[in-house]
């Protein structure tokens, strides 16, 4: 990997972490379409990285309060009951799926979920999901403004059952193409909680399990000579700086508009793809290593 291509690849991750549109497949896909060679799961996850360190330091006031009442609360058991406490296992039972799932499969997520045919599946079906999700969510808001706040779920109702739902839904973003943001704030609207609570319990939810991702593939990697750790670090800073930015847009948008762009986009990249594959243009391995 050059210096260019992490410039590309850092905008990429950085434009599309955020946004229900899968970073992984938007990695995978830029590299195919530019004939480059496939970055990789260990790629992704490493810069990843600098996606969650901009999600920390966007939501560091309620972090720090969260962390600072869940540890409190390990000691004091009146501080159980805090909302922030309570929070603080919400994110560590949610964490539980995409943990047990990613290690079992571990290969699969570094070489067959990568194939482009199962890329443009996830592309089309996840996009109807979450279609399906926000219009029943905005069909919920026609009754009122003051009924929808009354119907809809605040993260003050999140409990156990919820949050491992959440993070079931999060796991499968282990498939590229499926989005960890469009996933899980897809379950939260058909588990009839906001935009705003599910985009932000989302958020939280990816912070472990984003980090523990990287930091063991920095492991990994760190083993490997061949490693171009300039061009991939670089990257990293690329996407810190974009992925801030979008989280801020992102959290604007979600208030007032339909996720229907998001669709619309998703549906019709599943479609092109499959159809260059179809065609030929495209390898359905296009860019990945031959062994």
């Amino acid at each position: 990997m050059n210096w260019f291509e992490s410039l590309i690849l850092g905008l990429v991750q950085g434009l599309t972490e955020f946004l229900p549109i899968s970073s992984s497949a938007h990695l995978r896909l830029t590299a195919a379409f530019a004939g480059w060679q496939d970055p990789g799961a260990a790629f992704t996850a490493i810069t990843q990285i600098g996606t969650e360190t901009a999600v920390l330091i966007y939501f560091r006031k309620d972090i720090a309060r969260i962390l600072t009442a869940w540890f409190r609360s390990l000691t004091d058991k009146a501080m159980r009951s805090d909302q922030d406490a309570r929070m603080g296992w919400l994110v560590i039972v949610g964490s539980i799926p995409i943990g047990v799932l990613g290690v079992t499969f571990k290969d699969q997520i570094e070489g067959p979920f990568r194939d482009l045919r199962l890329i443009a599946t996830t592309l089309i079906v996840l996009g109807i999901v979450l279609g399906v999700a926000d219009w029943l969510a905005s069909r919920g808001r026609a009754g009122g403004r003051h009924r929808a706040a009354q119907d809809r779920k605040t993260l003050q109702d999140l409990g156990i059952k919820d949050g491992l739902i959440f993070g079931m839904c999060q796991a499968m973003a282990l498939i590229p193409g499926v989005s960890r943001s469009g996933a899980t704030i897809s379950g939260g609207l058909l588990m009839n909680y906001t935009r705003e609570a599910a985009a932000r319990y989302s958020f939280l939810l990816a912070i472990p399990a984003v980090m523990a991702s990287g930091l063991f593939e920095l492991k990994e990697v760190s083993e490997a000579a061949h490693v171009a750790w300039g061009p991939t670090l670089f990257a990293t800073v690329i996407a810190f700086g974009v992925g801030y930015a979008v989280i801020a847009w992102f959290m604007k948008f979600i208030t007032t508009k339909s996720f229907m762009p998001f669709v619309i986009y998703r549906v019709a990249l599943g479609l092109v793809l499959f159809a260059l594959i179809w065609l030929g243009v495209l390898s359905p391995d296009a860019g990945q290593p031959t062994h």
